[in-house]
């Protein structure tokens, strides 16, 4: 049976942090929903009613172009070991690209990692959590150093080349704004 708070409890926050890898959910009235997987050390609760977490550059940049159009997000977390449980974090959700003022404010939460390419804030309205006992019990091996590798390679520079040839726009035309075209 599903439960309903307007916040994240303590034992939440716990099972929260110890998570590896969480989903992010998003869309506008009309563009394709977006659901991706988010891991490495990415996502940090700073009190009962906000996340904020650390997108990396990637193949494409939906949710950026969502949340700048339609604010709504959803993140779900899963025990993958452990006692069954899912939680998800319903919200409003805004953008924080590198040359924001905000940036500074919560960069700092995270390792340095190379291929940063947004924050996002999630102001919980809802939180939800469900059984999840159909969900199979895996074993946590480590992380992938692949991207960080990649972005590593490509360098500042290559990062930002890349933003501008892959991640301008969503799958639906929808603009990311990661990058002035004009500078």
């Amino acid at each position: 049976m599903p439960r309903f708070t307007p916040d994240i409890s303590d034992q939440l926050k716990k099972f929260i942090a110890e998570q590896k890898v969480f989903f992010v959910a998003t869309a506008t009235a009309d563009s394709t929903i977006n659901l991706s997987p988010k891991g490495m050390d990415s996502l940090r609760v700073l009190d009962d009613t906000h996340v904020v977490w650390l997108n990396m550059t990637g193949s494409g940049n939906e949710t950026s172009a969502h949340v700048q159009e339609n604010p709504r997000m959803t993140l779900m977390f899963t025990a993958f070991e452990g006692d069954p449980l899912i939680v998800r974090l319903y919200g409003k959700a805004e953008v924080i690209h590198n040359n924001d003022p905000e940036w500074n404010d919560y960069i700092s939460l995270f390792p340095p990692i190379p291929g940063a390419r947004q924050l996002f804030k999630l102001s919980i309205e809802l939180v939800q959590t469900s059984c999840g006992m159909s969900i199979p019990l895996m074993d946590y091996q480590g992380e992938r150093e692949l991207l960080n590798n990649w972005a590593t390679k490509r360098g500042e520079d290559g990062i930002k080349e890349y933003w501008i040839e892959n991640n301008q726009e969503s799958i639906d035309g929808i603009v990311t704004n990661i990058v002035d075209k004009s500078t």
